[in-house]
């Protein structure tokens, strides 16, 4: 019961971290029809810069919170030089596009900070853990991640759906050409909508340095199960993006610590660990197929579904 505890508030801040990724890529293909693979990148630029001004400063939390502008900047200026001569062009066009974004990021990045993983500063000021049942100590900071992870989702929700920019947001997803009849400046929500994508996938990033390896190529796993998380919660749907980072998150981290456990009840311990691995691996996308199967558009399809 410990380690299911400890398995299932990993797969909450996971989720969350999901979430944080998932809800501006979201966002980027329900409102602008925009296929952006780059989105993984804009995460793992995220991470980097929070470890290097964390660094900087002496202190993480003044990185991470540096890091909020900076990937701002950041998704302006690709949204600038790239994303907005992709808007008219197909599909393939786009994943092309972006696929290029990626190489020419990821090598820029080793070009910058080399190919070795990351020195991050832990985070400070947090006690080291807090006692959820006697002698199980869970660390402080993800526990943080969750909290976090679990206001963000309301402050989204209260902008698209009780703001003025939300309502153009959602009529931009609708109908972008009769928005843009009536006066809006489509290119310039266009434009924000990207750059808060890009700011919510770096900040993600740097929630996620301290725990994760800060590397080339770190965003690549992490944008696979972000497609996994819009497609089940359906495109454009914050909520469905949060339920469905959850569901991911828990099925992941769950899975890959309790299946081989589970397994060995039946099968010897050889092959439990085996057999666990690999359905551990496939348990996201099994679910992800049981669901659209009953519900195609996802969970909470947005408003292009």
């Amino acid at each position: 019961m410990a380690m299911l505890l400890v398995q299932t508030l990993n797969g909450l801040q996971f989720g969350v971290l999901l979430f944080l990724v998932a809800a501006g890529l979201s966002l980027v293909f329900g409102v602008m029809d925009l296929i952006n693979l780059a989105h993984g990148v804009q995460y793992m630029l995220g991470a980097y810069v929070a470890a290097t001004l964390g660094v900087w400063s002496g202190n993480f939390w003044l990185g991470a919170l540096l890091s909020l502008p900076v990937s701002l900047l950041v998704g302006l200026a690709l949204e600038w030089l790239v994303f907005r001569h992709l808007y008219r062009r197909d599909h393939m066009s786009q994943v092309l596009a972006t696929f290029g974004v990626i190489l020419t990021l990821d090598e820029a990045t080793r070009a910058l900070w080399g190919s070795a993983p990351l020195n991050v500063l832990q985070p400070d000021g947090l006690p080291d853990g807090i006692e959820l049942i006697p002698g199980l100590l869970y660390p402080t900071y993800r526990l943080v991640i969750i909290a976090i992870g679990f206001a963000v989702p309301l402050a989204l929700w209260f902008i698209v759906e009780r703001t003025r920019a939300g309502m153009l947001i959602r009529a931009g997803a609708t109908n972008a050409a009769m928005v843009s009849a009536l006066g809006v400046n489509i290119r310039r929500l266009f434009t924000i909508v990207f750059a808060f994508g890009a700011m919510l996938a770096g900040f993600a990033g740097a929630l996620a340095s301290p725990i994760f390896p800060v590397a080339p190529g770190m965003g690549d796993n992490v944008l696979i199960l972000c497609f996994v998380v819009i497609v089940i919660g359906g495109i454009g749907s914050i909520r469905g993006a949060f339920l469905a980072a959850l569901l991911v998150g828990l099925l992941d981290t769950v899975g890959r610590a309790m299946l081989p456990d589970l397994l060995r009840l039946v099968l010897d311990p050889s092959a439990a660990r085996q057999t666990g691995a690999a359905l551990a691996s496939m348990l996201v996308y099994i679910a992800m197929a049981g669901i659209l199967f009953f519900r195609p558009a996802g969970l909470f399809p947005g408003a292009r579904a």
